[in-house]
């Protein structure tokens, strides 16, 4: 069972964190009871959609993947935090149904050499699964589709991008959110009764985000000189990403040249 203490300062979450968001810690409980109760589940799903989908990389458009299932003090933090933020949408939220609300349980990120690389998964991604906006939900407990066989994308995808990028993410299925410090292309997917987040970003992305996921987010977001060096890291990675696309672009122009030649 977990422990509240040990949880609050772990995740660093006050009292007052949890009085907002108007849950007990009793039905936290049994969120968490009932949530480790599916751990072999959800990886078992997760192994199931690498094998099938992932597993072959140049068919799948990307460099490389990894999985995670959510850590349960992530997942109790997560609730915490959305129940404050939008307290109406998470009203009917319980131990039952919880994994309705939830579309990040399963977390899979794709990593792609080069940035405009990301068409290539897109158009994978968005061929092997139903993409039907007519079944996007919109209501998470009205709209869940019981039917555990039907496999298919549950929401628009998305692309946070920063700003002054440029229009390499330009596709009318997509969602583009500008502005933030970070780019990642976001899809979920209904598979097996649950659903999987996957997020796709390029190799110096994921450095920055591991970085900053280990030390700023979520629990120390206002932190002012964390999170300014967490900014300076971000650039730098996008510095990199823009580094790496003109070598390529050098060395496609230096392969024309020398055809040329012959």
């Amino acid at each position: 069972m977990i422990n509240k203490d040990e949880f609050l300062s772990l995740c660093n979450v006050t009292e007052e964190d949890l009085n907002c968001s108007n849950i007990e810690w009793s039905d936290l409980e049994k969120i968490a009871e009932e949530y480790e109760k599916l751990d072999k589940v959800l990886h078992n799903i997760s192994k199931d959609f690498i094998d099938e989908y992932l597993y072959d990389t140049d068919k799948a458009g990307i460099h490389s993947y990894r999985y995670r299932v959510k850590d349960t003090g992530h997942l109790l933090e997560k609730i915490i935090r959305k129940k404050r933020e939008n307290s109406e949408k998470f009203e009917d939220m319980d131990h039952t149904n919880f994994y309705k609300f939830v579309t990040d349980l399963i977390g899979i990120r794709v990593f792609f050499l080069y940035r405009e690389d990301w068409i290539h998964f897109h158009k994978y991604i968005t061929g092997v699964f139903e993409n039907n906006p007519d079944i996007y939900v919109l209501d998470r407990l009205e709209d869940f589709d019981d039917n555990t066989d039907h496999y298919y994308i549950a929401e628009r995808p998305k692309v946070y991008k920063r700003s002054g990028d440029t229009r390499i993410y330009d596709a009318k299925e997509i969602d583009i959110i500008a502005g933030g410090v970070y780019r990642s292309l976001h899809y979920i997917i209904k598979y097996k009764g649950y659903y999987i987040e996957i997020q796709g970003r390029t190799l110096f992305e994921e450095g920055w985000s591991e970085i900053d996921h280990d030390i700023v987010y979520p629990y120390y977001k206002d932190d002012e000189m964390l999170t300014d060096f967490s900014k300076l890291l971000n650039r730098l990675s996008g510095m990199a990403d823009e580094m790496s696309s003109y070598f390529r672009r050098m060395k496609q122009i230096k392969a024309e040249e020398n055809s040329e030649d012959l």
